[in-house]
């Protein structure tokens, strides 16, 4: 009997899954690692600023992360599709907590210099190459493919969630112990002792959702075929070439990188710069406003993944044109950031990107992992990762450079105008507007 005529999975497929101990363990330890990474996404800009006052140090600093991610996330995504993704994401998690621990233990004993910021943010981002492929690809492994749509939501939701109190926790754990008593933007700055226990509480959340990955048993492999060719284990790099070969072949797939990648070069760096610096250096602000402005982006971004799951037939026309539709409402919305004066606006209007970003997000991501191999899935994921983590600081560090010589109005404006911009093109010039989420055909 098919699948389809059964009336439990299509009635309630979350209520399955949240019966699944694997799911369970593998989703908590997923949200706790993130809700810890947004105490080092507040304290690491933050601390940089404090240190030197320099946004051309805090884009080296966000491309030094970078640098090891965009030349080895490939190498970790093809390790990942050979080696299991559940120890490579362990050994990263162990990885994590020991250079988030250093960090803590040099900010709250003022040992920290400059060059030791650069170098464990180098550290970092080595290890993010590894963790990134393997934790993206390790839900195929451990819940059936047809139920992947409906884990991967709760899953993504539960981050947002965490992107959602992270920011706001941290700002508030900033500020907190900073040494300011009354309203001045210089007495309102965060001092070490709330930086160092805000890497210090995302040690932490690397410890416990390592415990939690322990206890998740993957699914089965199924065994191949009498008649099937042994597979012939390749060389990393050869594997690393024969998955970005597959993708190039794929038009939609090629499209939508292609399209990403463009967004990521011109329009995320920019973003990883200008909000904390609009948040340091307008006097309305400070360190609870940039919490409170990147919680907000997480809020909408959950709702939106929320409102997805509501309507999820609700396109206008196919995914390929929702998505350019949406990117560019994005850019009109992120035209006006550089001329707020009150928490409450960059608030409202990262609210609003939020919701239109998450609305799409959950349905791209499982587009990717139901389209491509199982064999290549950790390729995939790496190479989607990879525009997004990988290219967008190394924007990040030619934004800091830039800031010398134009102010954040015209940075926002021009980065949302560009944003605009790459939408209208993309629809003139290439078939992403096309691309559709339907299920695919034999490919």
């Amino acid at each position: 009997m098919p699948t389809e005529s059964l009336a439990s999975p299509p009635a309630d497929p979350r209520a399955a899954l949240l019966r699944d101990p694997n799911f369970r363990w593998l989703t908590v330890g997923s949200a706790l690692t993130m809700l810890g990474d947004q105490f080092t996404l507040i304290a690491l800009p933050w601390l940089v600023l404090q240190m030197t006052g320099d946004t051309l140090v805090l884009g080296t600093v966000l491309a030094l992360m970078s640098v090891p991610r965009a030349l080895f996330i490939l190498i970790g995504g093809a390790l990942v599709d050979r080696h299991s993704p559940k120890e490579v994401l362990m050994l990263t998690k162990y990885v994590n907590l020991v250079l988030l621990a250093l960090l803590s233990g040099l900010v709250l004993t003022g040992a920290l210099t400059l060059w030791m910021v650069y170098a464990l943010s180098l550290a970092i981002g080595l290890a993010t190459a590894f963790s990134i492929p393997a934790g993206t690809s390790l839900m195929p492994h451990v819940v059936p493919r047809a139920q992947l749509q409906a884990a991967n939501g709760i899953a993504l939701g539960l981050r947002q969630l965490a992107m959602f109190l992270g920011p706001l926790l941290a700002g508030l754990l900033i500020v907190l112990f900073g040494d300011g008593s009354s309203g001045s933007s210089a007495d309102s700055r965060a001092n070490a002792t709330g930086i160092g226990l805000a890497f210090a509480l995302n040690a932490l959340s690397f410890g416990v959702s390592a415990w939690t990955l322990a206890k998740v048993q993957t699914l089965a492999a199924a065994a191949p075929s009498p008649q099937a060719p042994v597979a012939v284990p390749q060389a990393v790099l050869a594997s690393v070439a024969q998955g970005l070969v597959h993708f190039w072949r794929d038009r939609e797939l090629r499209t939508c990188f292609l399209y990403w990648s463009a967004i990521a070069l011109f329009i995320m760096g920019p973003i990883h710069i200008a909000i904390p610096v609009l948040a340091s250096s307008t006097p309305a602000l400070g360190a609870a406003a940039f919490g409170t402005m990147l919680g907000a982006h997480g809020a909408g971004t959950l709702a939106g993944m929320v409102a997805s799951g509501m309507f999820p037939r609700l396109r206008v026309g196919s995914l390929g044109l929702t998505i350019l539709v949406f990117d560019a409402v994005i850019g009109l919305l992120f035209i006006p950031m550089g001329m707020i004066n009150a928490v409450w606006q960059g608030a409202a209007l990262m609210l609003a990107i939020g919701l239109l970003g998450g609305f799409m997000q959950v349905r791209v991501f499982t587009w990717i992992q139901q389209r491509v191999p199982p064999a290549l899935i950790g390729r995939a994921m790496s190479l989607f990762m990879f525009i997004f983590m990988g290219l967008a600081p190394i924007s990040a560090a030619v934004t800091g450079w830039l800031m010398k010589s134009i102010t954040l109005t015209q940075l926002f404006a021009a980065s949302g105008g560009t944003l605009v911009v790459l939408v209208a093109l993309a629809f003139v010039l290439t078939p992403l507007r096309q691309v559709t989420d339907a299920p695919a055909a034999a490919r």
